[in-house]
């Protein structure tokens, strides 16, 4: 930026020019580009946001009337009203405008509690000063502030424990007296402040990119996960604010926040090999994964140290795999409101012990997450609900119960405990360098049957997949932009089925998806006469059988993602079950 300053470019260390070239570059590589922006806008003249803001008269205003003076990261500022009727049509300009100077991909709305370095009802610049904020880590005030004037509403007849030290309600954020469009107060609008910036900027993103927006905003209300995705704001390098992160995001997937993850390595304060290390372990499979540091703080890239690298390879490397899971999941939340991460209780509402558990995590209904959130843990003292669990790095039997227990977990330094349950299957593509060639590569179909024979369903198990071009505006069902699949999967003592249901195939077609072997888990014997839409399967298709794991793979399959179509085998030798050609 120049001077800090919001839709700028630093003319000197940053031209236009060069950074174009450099957008060029990541585009081409299919990568993306996210800028910041913060609500506080600078005042100064000839400034194009600030000159157009007063014009269209979108500042917040103080008591006396007048745009309310805070300051942040460039020096004084005005605060935009995202409530104000001329609001969108100013946003929407800034960021075309912007947009036509560095082509970005999404928006990253940062200090929009709002945060400001000053307190005061009202405030003014020094004289003889700007106020400019030279020292990008000075976060004292240099306005001249009072409480002169000073409302019931910025002095309740009550305290909250802000900041542990029951500070007034405004402290350093605009006044609880202050007004936006129409007389409405900053006190009732406090809390939606970053849920109102948030939808007009996907507003303003939808009509400037023509694709699906991504945004990412620190403050948000419940609901802001329909415009927005999340992160959980300044943590610290510390064992416990990594053990708060899972917390933070269930709660947020439980509001109506479904994209949401914590700053992985933490934030504030050097973090350390180690915890980085394990911080990247559970971080790769927040829903929205990203290390983030404070630019005091030491280096802390995932490639600084060798055993962080090789960890991260691992879980990134799963997460990848799972992207198809993963992005079915997100168009779950999407349609229903279901959390993409969720607390064991969701899955398992019968276990008790599962209420309690803030430790773990599943993506989904399928995948549990245990990871070690405690210094120098070789082990992790995980919950398991009843049923069959397989370690997904792996395939193998973890342990299969008939109730509910906890169990102690040897915890590698370079790997992370991910299970997958029984009764599941889970669509997976190969891992590469970006989200873009992952998606070209052949599926696999993890279907895991139970080992606990005397369960309900410990024979049968179900899973879908959401196709989309992921930049349609609407996630949705729709001939020729999207495929759903709906797969279940039977199996007997004799054999077994896999069944495929195909909505609006056409786009999945197109695009040539097809799925290359098939992973069954809880079978106790070869798959043997094999057919595939009732007829036999082609000897290029290789069966594999590993008796101590109870996995069995068929590879070669090459069928097409968007057919319906039915695997069917027996494991007797006997003559095939007449459900067989079914």
């Amino acid at each position: 930026m120049d001077a800090r300053k919001d839709f700028t470019l630093d003319p000197e260390n940053f031209p236009a020019q060069r950074m174009g070239a450099f957008l060029d570059k990541l585009h081409k590589n299919n990568q993306r580009y996210v800028l910041i922006a913060d609500p506080g806008i600078k005042c100064e003249k000839n400034y194009n946001a600030f000159e157009r803001g007063l014009e269209a008269d979108i500042f917040i205003k103080d008591s006396t009337g007048t745009p309310y003076l805070g300051q942040v990261w460039p020096g004084a500022v005005h605060f935009a009203d995202f409530l104000h009727p001329n609001i969108s049509s100013f946003w929407t300009s800034a960021i075309a405008d912007f947009h036509r100077l560095v082509p970005f991909d999404g928006l990253w709305l940062d200090m929009n509690e709002v945060s400001n370095f000053c307190s005061g009802v009202t405030c003014k610049l020094p004289q003889n000063t700007s106020c400019l904020n030279d020292e990008f880590l000075v976060v004292t005030c240099c306005l001249i502030c009072q409480d002169e004037g000073a409302s019931n509403w910025d002095n309740p007849p009550y305290k909250i424990n802000n900041a542990n030290t029951h500070r007034e309600v405004g402290a350093k954020t605009m006044p609880t007296s202050a007004t936006h469009y129409n007389g409405i107060l900053e006190y009732n609008a406090h809390n939606i402040y970053g849920l109102s910036q948030a939808i007009i900027t996907n507003k303003a993103l939808r009509s400037v990119l023509r694709k699906r927006p991504f945004v990412l905003s620190r403050s948000t209300f419940v609901g802001s996960g329909k415009f927005a995705a999340h992160w959980t704001g300044d943590n610290s390098a510390t064992w416990s604010d990594l053990a708060s992160s899972l917390v933070s995001i269930l709660n947020s997937g439980l509001v109506g926040i479904p994209m949401v993850g914590s700053d992985i390595c933490g934030y504030l304060e050097n973090t350390t090999e180690e915890l980085c290390n394990r911080w990247i372990q559970v971080g790769a499979f927040y829903p929205f994964s990203r290390s983030h540091s404070d630019i005091r703080a030491i280096p802390q890239e995932l490639y600084v140290w060798e055993s962080v690298a090789k960890s991260a390879k691992k879980a990134l490397g799963l997460r990848y795999q799972l992207l198809p899971y993963l992005y079915t999941l997100v168009f779950e939340a999407h349609t229903t409101g279901a959390p993409i991460v969720r607390p064991l209780f969701i899955s398992f509402p019968d276990d008790p012990i599962s209420l309690g558990i803030n430790s773990q995590f599943l993506l989904g209904k399928s995948v549990l997450v245990s990871p070690v959130i405690s210094k120098g843990a070789t082990s992790v003292y995980a919950y398991f609900p009843k049923g069959t669990w397989y370690n997904l790095f792996n395939y193998s039997v973890s342990l299969s119960i008939s109730e509910g227990s906890y169990q102690h977990l040897p915890a590698l330094l370079d790997t992370i405990n991910v299970h997958v349950y029984d009764g599941s299957i889970i669509p997976m593509q190969e891992e590469a360098l970006t989200t873009t060639l992952a998606r070209t590569t052949p599926f696999t179909l993890l279907v895991a049957f139970s080992l606990e024979d005397h369960e309900e369903k410990a024979n049968t198990a179900s899973g879908k997949l959401f196709l989309d071009d992921g930049e349609a505006m609407e996630m949705k069902i729709k001939a020729g932009k999207s495929t759903l699949v709906q797969y279940s999967a039977e199996r007997s003592k004799d054999g077994g089925f896999l069944r495929a249901e195909v909505i609006h195939g056409q786009f999945a077609l197109k695009e040539g998806y097809f799925l290359q072997k098939l992973v069954m888990l809880g079978l106790n014997s070869t798959p043997k006469f094999l057919t595939i839409n009732s007829r036999p399967a082609s000897s290029s298709i290789r069966v594999s059988f590993e008796e101590a794991d109870h996995v069995a793979e068929i590879c070669g399959l090459k069928l097409a993602m968007g057919s319906s179509f039915s695997i069917n085998w027996i494991t007797s030798t006997s003559v095939p079950p007449s459900h067989s050609t079914t």
